[in-house]
């Protein structure tokens, strides 16, 4: 399971780098601005793409990096935390581009997708490791 959770993570720092390329990009047009409703640039240029002057996305990025390297040492118990965590964030990022802004972004519905992914499979680990019990050897 490790290396689902590794790729899985590998997977949200693609699209968190390219949604912070997006904040920093000044000329031309966003590479995923494929109509009014779907528009990176928009959506990074917002106030809402900041916390404290730093882009959501460098939060992003090393939220699935220390959820990569704590799946690769298998502890699923302190992924979970930083699932659900990200998992509320993304949640409420999402609710902002679908009643605030009005546009969405496609590297923020593939982080959403990769979190919610994330967050299910650490869950499952965690119950798993709580309700069946190791078999006694014979």
């Amino acid at each position: 399971m490790r290396y689902v959770l590794v790729l899985l993570a590998t997977v949200g720092i693609v699209a968190s780098a390219l949604a912070l390329r997006e904040h920093y990009r000044t000329e031309g047009d966003s590479p995923c601005s494929i109509n009014e409703r779907w528009d990176c640039g928009i959506v990074n240029h917002s106030p809402y793409a900041v916390i404290w002057g730093i882009p959501i996305a460098v939060f992003g990025i090393a939220a699935y990096l220390l959820m990569g390297v704590l799946a690769w040492r298998r502890d699923y118990c302190y992924v979970l935390p930083v699932a659900f965590v990200g998992l509320a964030y993304s949640l409420y990022l999402a609710h902002i581009e679908a009643h605030v802004l009005g546009v969405w972004c496609v590297y923020c519905v593939i982080s959403l997708g990769t979190i919610s992914l994330i967050t299910m499979l650490t869950l499952g680990i965690a119950l798993a490791n709580r309700f069946v019990k190791p078999s006694a050897s014979i």
